[in-house]
């Protein structure tokens, strides 16, 4: 069974999101998922070094008064999963694509899964810009990368028009908003569902799969 994730960093919904699918994977494992972690870009504008929360929250959402009515549904439902969102404490809204360009390092290793995890705690939990080249070394190494590969990579500019075109792509085939999950490259699922609904995601994979499977083949 094969799964995309089209997901941002900076995404509270897709930490969700998550968070959710590990539950749902905890209740019905999966031994056959290919899981597969894409970018998408909230703010594909963003600055290179990122921006400061405050002018951000005033930009996105006419400022912190806004951002509170959102982000208070966001934080109950986070709760509910056991995340603790310290959103007062970030400072800095960085731009994604290099923890993006990371993550698709991180999948040649088999990692993809734990740098994910490793970004969300580190900007989420911690409060810290994952925009920043240290962070992201010290999220790749959490995850068990080798720090000394990761920091090469991220210095240079390797990958990055590769993760620009699978974002440019996302929005091609309609992605709008995230998490959203492609299920056998045809399938669409958008939004941080509880487990009850991934588990007819994951049955209708199950079925994609047997149907794929020709009687009397080998």
């Amino acid at each position: 069974m094969k799964i995309d994730v089209y997901s941002d960093t900076i995404c509270p919904w897709c930490f969700i999101g998550k968070r959710r699918l590990e539950r749902a994977l905890a209740e019905r494992p999966q031994p056959d998922l290919e899981l597969t972690w894409r970018p998408f870009q909230l703010n594909p504008e963003m600055p290179a070094g990122g921006m400061d929360r405050q002018r951000y929250l005033e930009l996105k959402f006419g400022g912190p008064a806004g951002a509170k009515q959102t982000y208070d549904n966001v934080r109950q439902a986070g709760r509910s999963e056991g995340i603790d969102f310290a959103f007062e404490q970030i400072g800095r809204t960085p731009n994604t694509l290099d923890s993006h360009r990371l993550i698709r390092l991180a999948g040649e290793a088999g990692r993809q899964e734990a740098v994910v995890q490793a970004l969300f705690d580190a900007y989420f939990l911690e409060a810290r810009d994952i925009g920043n080249l240290d962070v992201l070394v010290a999220a790749a190494e959490a995850a068990g990368l080798d720090p000394a590969q990761a920091r090469a990579y991220l210095e240079s500019e390797e990958d990055a028009e590769a993760v620009k075109a699978e974002d440019a792509r996302a929005r091609h085939i309609g992605i709008q908003g995230v998490p959203t999950y492609i299920l056998a490259d045809k399938y669409v699922l958008s939004g941080a569902h509880p487990p009850e609904v991934l588990f007819h995601m994951f049955e209708l994979g199950h079925q994609e799969d047997a149907a794929e499977v020709e009687p009397g083949g080998a």
